[in-house]
């Protein structure tokens, strides 16, 4: 099995080097200083009570490194679509694409049925280059749990969490999906197989959805913001016209607003990656996490008023601050 993880930052690296120590056949694809270190001294893992350092093949050219039974890929939902014919050398005709980006995937109505069957998104597909050009038959949903950053090039600190859930489009237990989580669990990381995985990408897209950018426009870390009645009004509105939206396409919420946002509230003090990409110049995830859940609004024909202000709001932030080329 040849697993390649695109864009091998803080989550696919410490998913790359987990692989890796398991034996598995992975590479890596990365840039920049990042690239070079890893290339120079191996890609190196800080966790709680151990360190690792493997020296997997890694590049920034994906002909070096031919078709790939799996790509995970693990970029900023807004930088897919500009690479997707960069991983055509990659692809070969029973490669799977592991979708492990946050936010609502470009996928989102490949599988489903009914009337909405095929529905594509612009807030995280412009020009359908994902749909087109990668095929949402290739697709494997992935939501991913982990806390990770990168603390220097080629160094990466683990910092809480080790499941990635998989689920087909369809809700079906496939031999893909039930192939790739056997790897998965065997480099030490919980990789469960849903039926339903839309239900948890809606859990964890409602805190991102609301504290990624409540956070990077007061920058006020997770424990304030979740527990300052008048901010966490703010997230909750948000949450209950997301929870709306959701529930009109079907999806059930295990758990309920106030328990989510308590949720968040108990993390501590973090900043979110939002706020960090605003303090360190790099473009924001502001259509994947929010604009999309204001499309799917007006494809469900609900009012979404609070999601539309902060959105307005975050947007001028970033194009303010040149992070945000809609």
């Amino acid at each position: 099995m040849r697993i390649c993880v695109f864009g091998a930052g803080a989550i696919g690296g410490y998913m790359g080097v987990k692989l890796a120590e398991a034996g598995a056949d992975v590479s890596l694809v990365a840039r920049g200083p990042h690239l070079a270190a890893m290339k120079s001294n191996g890609l190196r893992l800080i966790e709680e009570t151990s360190e690792t350092t493997v020296s997997p093949i890694a590049s920034d050219d994906p002909e070096e490194l031919g078709v790939q039974d799996y790509i995970i890929v693990t970029l900023k939902a807004h930088s897919v679509p500009g690479v997707v014919p960069k991983m055509a050398p990659l692809i070969g005709p029973n490669t799977t694409i592991v979708s492990g980006v946050n936010g609502v995937p470009w996928w989102y109505f490949h599988g489903v049925g009914g009337v909405l069957e095929g529905t594509r998104l612009a807030s995280v597909d412009p020009g359908d280059a994902q749909w087109n050009g990668f095929g949402p038959d290739k697709v494997l949903g992935c939501v991913v749990y982990p806390a990770a950053e990168v603390v220097e090039p080629g160094v990466i600190k683990h910092i809480e969490g080790n499941r990635f859930s998989l689920g087909e489009p369809d809700g079906s237990k496939s031999d893909r999906a039930v192939a790739l989580s056997k790897a998965l669990m065997s480099a030490g990381l919980k990789a469960p197989v849903r039926p339903k995985l839309r239900d948890e990408i809606w859990v964890k897209l409602w805190g991102n959805l609301s504290f990624n950018p409540i956070s990077a426009l007061t920058h006020a870390t997770l424990d304030v913001l979740c527990t300052d009645p008048s901010i966490r009004e703010v997230a909750r509105g948000m949450m209950v016209e997301a929870q709306e939206i959701a529930e009109k396409l079907g999806v059930k919420f295990p758990i309920d607003v106030e328990r989510r946002i308590d949720g968040g509230a108990a993390v501590g003090a973090h900043r979110t990656s939002m706020w960090q990409d605003l303090d360190q110049g790099r473009p924001m995830e502001i259509d994947a996490l929010v604009k999309s859940v204001q499309e799917l609004g007006v494809l469900t024909k609900t009012a979404t008023p609070t999601i539309n202000t902060v959105l307005a709001l975050i947007q001028l932030r970033a194009k303010t601050a040149g992070l945000y080329h809609p």
